[in-house]
């Protein structure tokens, strides 16, 4: 079974870049056209970047595509793996629902664009983050998918790394921005888990 959930995990990597394609494309277009009111991006948020889509891609196309990482392979629990499938399955409509719900006000950096809207409708009623929720759930996936231990949690170690750094800042931003609005926006949401009344 190990081959099939590599095969579906696979899937899944084509798929979530399907999902992010067309808002990937359409910020570039703005960016080019300066809607930028607000732009705190660091150069650290780059390499944080590559170090997310490092543990997200391109570790598991090296397990799946070649033998480097075979030296930690451990054997696969299918019933973990077939929970890794709904978990990625939870995780690309959970991201796809996130980047509908936002349109035009979602941005892969730390900014804030010329007409943002506060989104606080559709997921956002019940959650400020979640694409990174998906994240998250990407990485439990990737950890019950994969049977090797470099590849299966890469993506929890190295996007955790990029989430507890770049949360705070891009809290603070829509404070900044959106004051009081997003404090209230903040008392009655989560941030990657609905809150709890």
């Amino acid at each position: 079974m190990t081959t099939v959930f590599k095969v579906l995990f696979l899937i899944g990597i084509v798929a979530a870049e399907v999902i992010r394609f067309p808002h990937r494309q359409r910020n570039r277009r703005e960016r080019r056209q300066k809607r930028a009111v607000e732009d705190r991006t660091r150069p650290i948020d780059l390499a944080l970047d590559l170090l997310a889509f490092a543990g997200m891609e391109i570790i598991p196309l090296i397990y799946i595509f070649t033998g480097w990482l075979d030296a930690a392979n451990y054997p696969q629990i299918d019933v973990l793996g077939a929970l890794g499938v709904v978990a990625l399955g939870g995780c690309l409509w959970l991201l796809y629902r996130a980047h509908i719900d936002l349109g035009r006000n979602w941005s892969p950096t730390v900014e804030v664009m010329k007409e943002q809207q506060l989104v606080t409708s559709g997921i956002y009623a019940q959650i400020r983050h979640p694409i990174y929720a998906a994240m998250w759930l990407w990485g439990l996936a990737q950890l019950l998918m994969l049977a090797n231990f470099v590849a299966g949690p890469a993506t929890l170690i190295l996007f955790g790394i990029v989430y507890f750094r770049r949360v705070p800042r891009e809290e603070q931003l829509m404070i900044d921005h959106f004051g009081e609005e997003y404090r209230q926006y903040m008392q009655r949401t989560g941030g990657i888990l609905p809150k709890r009344s």
